[in-house]
């Protein structure tokens, strides 16, 4: 069992840290050009012939933006994936592509094969990124766990839950379920599962004392699960900076399996033109490269990716994030002050602050002060002399804290300190693979 003392779980600014080390190579151009010229040729059909009601459920969806949390938009992906497969399957082309044969339509039918085993190939990487991910959690957890009895249990308790959903999922498919319900099934489960990891870390009373003491799990490992789905966490991080391109791929599979449906559809009145084809072949060798691309450099750097960081190290970061320093001038014999309220204990008193040197090389002194509601004082960090610094305090008790630069020490020289503070309430948002 690994030890989490000391550790609080991964904040955003940690988190921008890290990625700012890992940014993502741009998709290409073609992605954008080929997914407009594709809805371009998708708006032509629907013009020429009007949709009918099945098909307006799919002109809704492709008129949708792709949602916004990273792992629903792999399961996006792998569900018009696979649409686009079964479109391509030789028993569901139009009757007219079937009988015929001529050089044309069997140059046609081997470049849609191409395209098909192309398309499987980004599935199965796909499900292996999601299959190794799911396990990269759960592992990186289950090493904060009692190597014990009880983490076998939980370890049991999850391939049990994992086999009653895939039941599930082949009952529904046993039955005639579509594709599309399919997925929506995996989605909820998958959303079944966020809900009971942040069941766990709110757990209160009696509960969690039994599920932190007598099965072991460490606090942080609850604060972790909690807020695992926070909206506003240090995920937001990771989908602000990897988002986009994983969108626009989103926007590019549904246009391709939002046209070839038309296509299909409409193959009675007007075949696909050599143009068409074209424009259709380079989609899918775009999409399948640059998605394979994507899921490949993110797979390193969720790997990669830390739970959880020492408390100091995620209240210097808070503090670097933002460069607001402010300057001021500290006259020789007097004193500089800033204070700082406190409502939340565990909270970090941080500071960043160094002096503008000047010919003759300087210090100041530096103190940290506690007022408790009652007016009684405590030095929490003895007078030292320093020329910068940079740190955190764990406050105790809420109230109001005082730092101190002192310039009493100069007798002629002045001191142009610059300096920024900030108080950062208890951080418990961890990181979570969206």
């Amino acid at each position: 069992m690994a030890s989490t003392e000391g550790l609080v779980p991964i904040t955003r600014a940690f988190l921008a840290s890290y990625y700012d080390k890992h940014p993502f190579t741009p998709l290409s151009h073609d992605v954008s050009r080929l997914t407009t010229e594709l809805r371009s040729m998708a708006s032509d059909l629907l013009a020429q012939h009007p949709p009918t009601q099945g098909e307006i459920r799919l002109i809704n969806e492709a008129d949708s933006q792709p949602p916004h949390k990273i792992d629903e938009n792999m399961w996006k992906n792998r569900e018009y994936i696979e649409e686009t497969i079964f479109l391509l399957e030789g028993f569901n082309w139009p009757e007219a592509l079937k009988q015929q044969s001529t050089p044309e339509n069997v140059a046609f039918s081997i470049m849609l094969g191409k395209l098909k085993d192309k398309l499987r190939h980004t599935l199965r990487s796909l499900e292996s990124f999601q299959i190794k991910n799911a396990e990269h959690v759960f592992n990186t957890v289950m090493t904060y766990l009692p190597q014990d009895f009880r983490g076998t249990l939980l370890r049991q308790q999850r391939e049990r839950s994992e086999r009653n959903k895939q039941a599930e999922v082949d009952a529904l498919v046993n039955s005639g379920g579509s594709i599309h319900d399919r997925y929506a099934l995996l989605w909820k489960q998958q959303m079944d599962r966020r809900r009971q990891l942040a069941q766990l870390g709110s757990a209160t009373g009696v509960y969690k004392t039994l599920v932190k003491y007598l099965v072991g799990v460490p606090e942080v490992l609850l604060d972790f699960t909690r807020q695992i789905n926070d909206d506003d966490g240090p995920m937001e991080e990771q989908r602000h900076r990897y988002g986009p391109p994983l969108y626009s791929l989103t926007s590019m599979i549904l246009s391709i399996r939002f046209f070839l449906s038309l296509s299909w559809a409409r193959y009675w009145a007007k075949t696909l033109q050599r143009e068409q084809l074209a424009v259709l072949e380079q989609a899918v060798d775009v999409y399948t490269m640059e998605f394979e691309r994507f899921i490949t450099f993110i797979s390193a750097v969720f790997a990669n990716s830390p739970f959880f960081i020492p408390a100091d190290v995620a209240g210097a970061m808070e503090v670097r994030k933002n460069d607001d320093y402010k300057e001021t001038s500290v006259p020789a014999g007097k004193t500089y002050e800033v204070i700082l309220s406190v409502d939340s204990v565990n909270s970090y008193i941080a500071w960043d602050f160094s002096l503008v040197q000047g010919k003759i090389n300087m210090d100041i002194g530096f103190s940290l002060e506690f007022s408790s509601p009652t007016g009684e004082k405590t030095l929490m960090l003895p007078y030292r002399r320093y020329e910068s610094d940079q740190g955190n305090f764990c406050t105790l008790m809420a109230g109001s804290y005082k730092l101190i630069w002192d310039n009493t020490h100069s007798t002629f020289f002045r001191k142009v300190l610059r300096y920024k503070v900030d108080c950062i309430p208890p951080v418990t948002e961890p990181v979570q693979f969206d």
